[in-house]
């Protein structure tokens, strides 16, 4: 007797909106599904469904959908209970080495909301997936599930995220901030670095999802350049000479992917998930989390030695396409899925 025939899979992805990179995940990997021909749909849920999830209706599954594809901070109630579930984890939110950077607010909530979420969501989950080998090590260590699988995040780096002609770098010698305005993000680090600097060096940072950029004190060197989309994204990595990301805590960081994929040369802290992505000395440069010297100096040397800016500026390129394209991203996630189908 022959084995039955796995289906294809027809994907759905109750979502919240947190207007975050984890938007980006989903928006993307839905694109990807479709333009494969695979049936896939976001049905998006308000922020308050995170916090206060008996407020928001409870969304029923498309009736062609066989696969649930959900963030771990998913309430529970939004999962239906009949069809085999995807969990993705995005965030070692746990992680000791996180927590001096939270408010006693986020500790709160991270502590007793939040993780209760996620051991449910997990522990019920068909297949887990995390972004990194450091989130899917924290949730072996937190929670217990051994048997994931870790999927890179993916970007589109043959058509969106591009390095521009070759060119010297600028005068002065341009950095480029993305990211939220957080201090887990390192934000607080950006002014000091800048300062000691000086006017030889200019710093663009983005503004954050709520339009925060004023935290912290900033020389006249660094200027905002608002809230962009991803055209206006990548142009703004094909215009700078390198990415500073001084991030204390990341799952897998978009932004250092993406600009590496523009050409970039990422100057970071040392953490678990950007070591994933950074090829120190090849790719970019990662300097102790906190070290300010650290930072400047890497800096320096790049525009010092132009030589090793512009193989940085290749082998980034490199190790983003054939590590982190959107492609190798959406062929393991089918994988992922024919395996939910065949077990769930």
């Amino acid at each position: 007797m022959s084995p039955a025939r796995v289906p294809e899979p027809a994907v759905w992805f109750p979502t919240i909106r947190a207007g975050s990179g984890t938007d980006v995940f989903t928006e993307r990997l839905c694109a990807g599904l479709r333009a494969r021909g695979i049936r896939a749909e976001i049905t998006w849920l308000p922020l308050r469904a995170e916090y206060a999830p008996w407020t928001v209706p409870v969304p029923k599954p498309p009736h062609w959908a066989n696969v649930v594809h959900v963030n771990s901070w998913l309430h529970p109630r939004f999962i239906p209970k009949n069809l085999p579930i995807v969990v993705t984890v995005h965030h070692a939110a746990h992680d000791p080495a996180f927590i001096p950077y939270k408010t006693t607010p986020q500790k709160l909530y991270h502590r007793f909301w939040i993780r209760l979420i996620e051991a449910r969501t997990i522990r019920h989950a068909t297949v887990v997936t995390a972004v990194s080998r450091h989130v899917a090590a924290q949730v072996k260590k937190i929670f217990g599930r051994a048997d994931m699988a870790v999927v890179y995040n993916g970007i589109d780096v043959e058509h969106t995220f591009t390095p521009g002609p070759e060119r010297e770098p600028h005068k002065p010698f341009r950095l480029l901030y993305v990211g939220n305005w957080v201090k887990r993000k390192g934000v607080d680090l950006l002014g000091p670095i800048l300062e000691t600097l000086g006017s030889d060096f200019e710093l663009l940072y983005t503004a954050d999802r709520a339009g925060a950029h004023t935290l912290y004190r900033l020389p006249p060197n660094c200027r905002c350049i608002g809230r962009l989309d991803p055209p206006g994204l990548a142009q703004a990595y094909r215009n700078a000479d390198a990415l500073l990301f001084p991030s204390r805590s990341e799952g897998l960081p978009l932004t250092a992917i993406e600009a590496m994929a523009c050409g970039l040369p990422v100057i970071a802290s040392t953490i678990p998930a950007l070591v994933e992505v950074v090829e120190p000395g090849v790719s970019g440069s990662l300097c102790p989390i906190d070290q300010t010297d650290a930072f400047v100096k890497a800096i320096q040397r790049l525009r010092s030695e132009l030589h090793v800016w512009r193989e940085m500026r290749l082998t980034a390129r490199e190790r983003s396409r054939d590590r982190f394209s959107l492609q190798i991203h959406i062929e393991s996630y089918l994988k992922t899925y024919h395996q939910t189908l065949s077990t769930g």
